[in-house]
């Protein structure tokens, strides 16, 4: 390795599954810390939560603007109505979301994870609750090593009671987008709740409170599949939480305004806060570490020690894993980089792909099939029949009233035949109408155009209620005889 570059020391694989501070089932009371990379993450914890809690209380043209009917088979997204023939747009968010994934990763490492993870959002969630009825860290942990008696029991009940409460309200949440959120609310009072509502509503209530108060890091470290893999979508250009070891080390006390250089240490003064505020109790002064989340907060308690001894801050800090000598954060290189390139470039046209498709989905759509029982039929005048079942499918929240038409042939070629209908032909908003049509074809015209082979027909629906703006056509063949 060329002298020229720091390089954050790694931590073999045997070492990270045994190194102090990560055993999968020592309990992890971490201390509360301010600055930066905290703020950002309970602003991300406030977002999310506000679009999960909220969005489905949200009313859009009379009716709840997002909405995952299952019964029905619909999923209401503002002004936009989908079918489960649209689920090729779910798709495309998926793959969107991995290269999104991907693209923060190579960047950045396990930001994802550290700050927008529902994981981690509701951890941090639940641990707020636990600050709140019992106390800051050395109080927690005065409260583990203590015997049962009223106050412990008043301060652990009363943390269990905000976790269920707060799982609760999670569980009540995520049902509220797939039923009408509320009638949802309006049955709660009485716990009138359908079976699957209620099951639910229990079911995620209680994945929550298993995950975020119970499990925590257990999760991360030892059930998450990305933590495994990550490693794959790293390279010494992505910026990792690291410590800087030129500048720690020696590490040892000193008082503030000491010389550590005078006294042959470093600037690190061993006092494990960076271990202590860890929502994952890992030191990050053993290097890269497959547990570590990225989320900073061990860079926020860092900077806050180093202030109050009037040393530069950074000394953990986000940095390149090879880095060059004066180098601050290297942002600019690795967003620079071949691999960010691509995922880049990819996010562009598979979001360009996504937005002009959406932009191109009708409204309005047809499907004709001929009926099974008669295909065809001969009727007077040697006039033939066929009969077809149509499907019209409004994909917006107006009702349409249609005009049908039913043309044959190809090019110039092509004649208008006479369609008859049962009943109005119109279809709700966001419905589905199925209408039975007969189309006949007049003898002379039979002899003339069909001459025995099955002819295309095309089916036209205009919208007379849109001024015939709106129109769709499907092609079927007509079976002369």
């Amino acid at each position: 390795m060329s002298s020229t570059h720091r390089v954050i020391p790694l931590v073999p694989i045997a070492a990270i599954a045994s190194g102090p501070g990560i055993e999968p089932f020592v309990k992890i009371q971490a201390r509360h810390t301010s600055g930066t990379f905290s703020r950002w993450r309970w602003a991300l914890v406030w977002l999310t939560q506000a679009v999960f809690c909220s969005l489905p209380w949200l009313n859009w043209q009379g009716r709840q603007a997002v909405l995952f009917d299952l019964d029905a088979r619909r999923f209401y997204l503002f002004d936009a109505v989908l079918f489960p023939q649209d689920l090729i747009y779910l798709t495309g968010l998926l793959v969107f979301s991995a290269l999104l994934l991907f693209f923060a990763t190579a960047i950045a490492g396990r930001v994802w994870c550290g700050f927008a993870c529902p994981q981690t959002v509701y951890t941090e969630l639940f641990m707020w609750v636990e600050h709140r009825t019992e106390g800051d860290r050395l109080a927690r942990l005065r409260l583990d090593g203590a015997a049962w008696g009223p106050h412990k029991l008043l301060r652990r009940g009363g943390k269990h009671l905000g976790w269920v409460a707060l799982s609760l309200l999670t569980g009540f949440s995520l049902v509220g987008w797939f039923t009408p959120v509320r009638t949802l609310a309006a049955a709660l009072p009485t716990l009138a709740f359908g079976p699957w509502e209620g099951f639910w509503i229990l079911f995620y209530g209680a994945a929550t409170y298993l995950h975020a108060g119970l499990l925590r890091e257990k999760v991360c470290q030892h059930a998450c599949p990305y933590g495994r893999f990550q490693a794959s979508m790293l390279d010494a250009r992505t910026l990792v939480v690291g410590y800087d070891v030129a500048r720690g080390e020696p590490r040892g006390a000193r008082a503030r305004g000491a010389d550590a250089r005078a006294q042959g240490q470093g600037d690190c003064v061993d006092c494990t806060l960076c271990v202590q505020v860890c929502p994952v109790g890992i030191d990050i002064r053993q290097g890269l570490q497959a547990a570590c989340i990225s989320c900073g907060l061990c860079i926020d308690a860092c900077d806050r020690v180093m202030d109050k001894l009037d040393a530069p801050r950074g000394l953990v800090r986000f940095g390149a894993m090879q880095a060059s000598p004066g180098e601050v954060d290297g942002w600019r290189q690795a967003l620079l980089r071949p691999r960010v390139l691509v995922y880049g470039s990819a996010l562009l046209v598979l979001a360009t792909a996504m937005a002009w498709g959406w932009a191109q989905r009708p409204e309005l759509r047809l499907n004709a099939m001929h009926d099974r029982g008669v295909l065809a039929r001969m009727v007077d005048d040697g006039a033939v029949e066929n009969i077809y079942r149509l499907q019209v499918m409004n994909a917006s929240l107006q009702p349409r009233q249609l005009r049908l038409q039913a043309l044959a042939g190809q090019g110039a070629g092509q004649i208008s035949l006479p369609v008859k209908h049962r009943g109005t032909l119109q279809v709700d908003a966001a419905g589905v109408s199925t209408v039975v049509v007969t189309v006949r074809m007049p003898g002379d015209e039979v002899l003339r155009h069909a001459r025995g082979a099955p002819l295309p027909i095309c089916f036209v629906l205009d919208d007379e209620s849109a001024g015939g703006a709106a129109s769709v056509q499907t092609v079927s063949t007509f079976l002369p005889g």
